[in-house]
Formats: C-alpha cells, sequence, structure tokens
C-alpha cells in the first residue's frame, strides 16, 4: 500500500519528468527524485530522460519497502524533532525555577532550630540559615536546569544519527537498485 508521501513524490516527479525539455541521450535530468535525494545518476547505458526518471521512481519504491525508511518522511521527522528539542530546552530552562526560595524557607526552618537550641536566638539562626538555603537552592535549580538541557540535547543527538543512517541505507539500497539498472551512482 502506497503512502499519500510516495503517492506525491510519484506525481512531483511525474510532473518533472513531463516538463523538462528534451536532453541528450546521455545527459541525465535536472531535477530528477534521485537528484533531490542528492544521488548523482549517470545513465551509463544512454537510458532516455523518462525511462532514467521511470526507474528512479521503482528504485525508490523498492529501496523503501525494503529498508522500511521513506527519506522524505524521515527528513520530516528530523525537522519535528528538531523543534522539539528547542521546546524541550525552553521547558528546561524553567526547570529549578523557586529552588532558591524554597532553600531559603528549608533554610530558615533548619536555622531557627539550631538557633533556638544553640543560643535562644531563633531569629539569627532562621536569617543564616535563609541565605544558605538560598544559595544551596539556587546553586541546584542551576544544576538541575543544566542537566535537563544537556540531556535534551543528548536525545535530540541520538535522534540524529538513527536518522541518518537509515537514510545512508536508503540511499545505499537505491543505489544497489540503480546500478542493476545499468546506471552509474553516486551519493
Amino acid at each position: 500500500m502506497k503512502t499519500r508521501l510516495q503517492f506525491e513524490v510519484v506525481a512531483l516527479t511525474v510532473a518533472l519528468v513531463v516538463s523538462l525539455p528534451v536532453f541528450a541521450e546521455a545527459e541525465p535530468p535536472a531535477g530528477t527524485l534521485a537528484a533531490t535525494l542528492e544521488i548523482f545518476v549517470f545513465p551509463a547505458e544512454g537510458q532516455a530522460p523518462g525511462q532514467q526518471s521511470k526507474d528512479e521512481v521503482e528504485c525508490y519504491d523498492w529501496a523503501t519497502a525494503n529498508t522500511g525508511s521513506d527519506p522524505f518522511q524521515l527528513l520530516k521527522d528530523i525537522a519535528e524533532s528538531e523543534e522539539q528539542t528547542e521546546q524541550a530546552k525552553a521547558d528546561a530552562k524553567q526547570t529549578g525555577q523557586g529552588r532558591g526560595a524554597a532553600g531559603a524557607i528549608r533554610g530558615a526552618a533548619a536555622g531557627a532550630l539550631i538557633g533556638e537550641i544553640a543560643n535562644d536566638d531563633a531569629s539569627e539562626g532562621a536569617a543564616l540559615g535563609a541565605a544558605v538555603g538560598l544559595v544551596g537552592g539556587r546553586r541546584s535549580g542551576r544544576i538541575a536546569r543544566s542537566q535537563a538541557v544537556q540531556q535534551a540535547e543528548q536525545q535530540e543527538q541520538a535522534s540524529q544519527e538513527v536518522s541518518a543512517e537509515q537514510i545512508e541505507n536508503f540511499k545505499k539500497a537505491m543505489t544497489v537498485c540503480l546500478e542493476a539498472k545499468d546506471y552509474m551512482v553516486k551519493y
């Protein structure tokens, strides 16, 4: 079953082929499906531009079926993933907000208790505890933000590596198919 994207790619390719001027037998048409994927195809046996476009579409379909990857969908997924990563980074910058105030409250409570026990002056202990708690809370907030941003970046990098590998495998499969149809192929 063809996906909507595959149908659109085929329709685009047909439209390109119909609108292309007639080329010399050995010159590959510009704007072909393979060229869009940064795969360079030369008709080693003098295949006509129309035949080359037809062969590219067949090899595209074959490579998609055999790798389970559609490079156009992968590129769309990469763009969406980048947007999600940017949103995650923005959200991560909010991580740890309020930790300074929370630390100050906890510090003040602990300081008041210790100040009361140590020298019967809860207010002095609370002030000192609040200052220590504020500094500690802010520091833990910065660490949490940094870790959240780093985690988002690592997830994005891993996602891009997987997608790049899938695109590479697709290009290998399409190359094999085109070479079997007597084209010289480089990507």
